[in-house]
């Protein structure tokens, strides 16, 4: 019994929708950002406002943090450039897990990178790399999407 639920959660594995595509990743990043930075806040179960009523929202993480989380995928993707396969090394699969080690770490550490960890489908879409060098360059375009649009949506703050 064991062994047929290990091969059908095996073959759903395989049957995955890929949560980002080339032709999807940019909108998906700029609804994420949008909605990230539409938050608004409230007190008492009531929504704030400003002296003039216009809405006030929730702080998102800061572009420089943003900015750290692409600079741990930057290494790989130029590595991963280099790399005359599609199927990327050992050596740079385990980067990509540790990757998302330390995108988990950085969600324990701070809330609001934990909101763009889960609301950008990060971890997923790491796991879905699965070794390709098509499937992490595009999680990194997805990265820079995501930085742009947090710059784009969010000009005021680091």
């Amino acid at each position: 019994m064991l062994i047929l639920q290990e091969m059908f959660i095996l073959k759903m594995e395989e049957e995955m929708i890929m949560l980002i595509d080339e032709k999807n990743y940019v909108d998906k990043a700029e609804k994420v950002i949008y909605k990230l930075s539409h938050i608004q806040k409230t007190r008492n179960g009531k929504r704030l406002v400003d002296k003039a009523g216009n809405p006030v929202y929730e702080d998102m993480i800061t572009t420089s943090k943003i900015r750290n989380l692409l600079a741990m995928a930057a290494d790989i993707y130029n590595l991963a450039l280099d790399c005359k396969d599609d199927k990327l090394p050992d050596e740079l699969s385990s980067k990509i897990d540790y990757m998302r080690i330390r995108f988990v770490y950085e969600s324990g550490r701070e809330v609001k990178v934990k909101d763009l960890v889960e609301a950008a489908e990060i971890l997923g879409i790491l796991k879905q790399i699965n070794g390709s060098k098509k499937n992490y360059i595009l999680f990194y375009h997805y990265m820079e999407a995501l930085v742009a649009f947090k710059r784009f949506y969010n000009k005021n703050d680091d």
